[in-house]
């Protein structure tokens, strides 16, 4: 019974709240292997780094230590989409949680937040858009449901349709726009001068 009613009305929200969490932990996964290459690649640079310095290639050495200043901020940003990622993954546990006693997804708007900071992360793109796009679907098919029930109450049956899947709902979910960071040049350039010189100087 349950896999006709799946070929009918498609995943239960439960399904698909496991399956964006399956998304989830994939990505954090893949994060966790480029962060570790990352810190290879920068152990070996630093190492670089020094040698030169000892030999008095200055030049050179800056232009490696600015190649580990970029590394890290790099592993920054992806430390903090990690634990975006797990914060969206906490997020749809609650909702799971909340399915199995109302029967619907709520709204989300930290959900909605997460996702779209998300997707300025190359690494991520695809898959928040991916996601992103799965729950607006979901908003239109519930207005139209809505829509659908209200002409057929109204017209005595005559137009829409009755709600066939009531307990298949999702609820509302805020479209957000993403706001990328402004970064501050002159605070940047003068952290990278400390980084170089911290290198250089170890």
């Amino acid at each position: 019974m349950q896999s006709v009613s799946r070929f009918l009305w498609g995943p239960t929200p439960q399904e698909k709240v496991r399956k964006w969490q399956q998304q989830l932990k994939k990505e954090q996964r893949a994060l966790d292997r480029e962060i570790h290459a990352l810190d290879s690649a920068a152990t070996k640079v630093k190492g670089d780094v020094k040698r030169l310095a000892q030999k008095g290639d200055t030049k050179n050495a800056k232009l490696l230590a600015r190649e580990v200043v970029r590394s890290n901020r790099q592993k920054q940003r992806m430390l903090t989409s990690k634990a975006q990622l797990n914060s969206i993954n906490m997020q749809l546990g609650h909702q799971l949680a909340m399915v199995k006693v109302t029967g619907t997804l709520q709204a989300s708007t930290d959900i909605m937040k997460a996702s779209n900071a998300l997707v300025q992360l190359p690494q991520l793109a695809g898959t928040m858009r991916e996601m992103s796009a799965e729950m607006m679907k979901e908003l239109e098919d519930e207005a139209q449901e809505e829509v659908d029930k209200v002409l057929w109450q109204i017209t005595d049956g005559k137009l829409g349709q009755a709600s066939a899947a009531s307990g298949n709902k999702v609820g509302a979910l805020p479209q957000q726009h993403a706001a990328g960071p402004t970064p501050d040049e002159i605070e940047r350039d003068e952290e990278m001068e400390r980084a170089i010189q911290g290198l250089l100087s170890s």
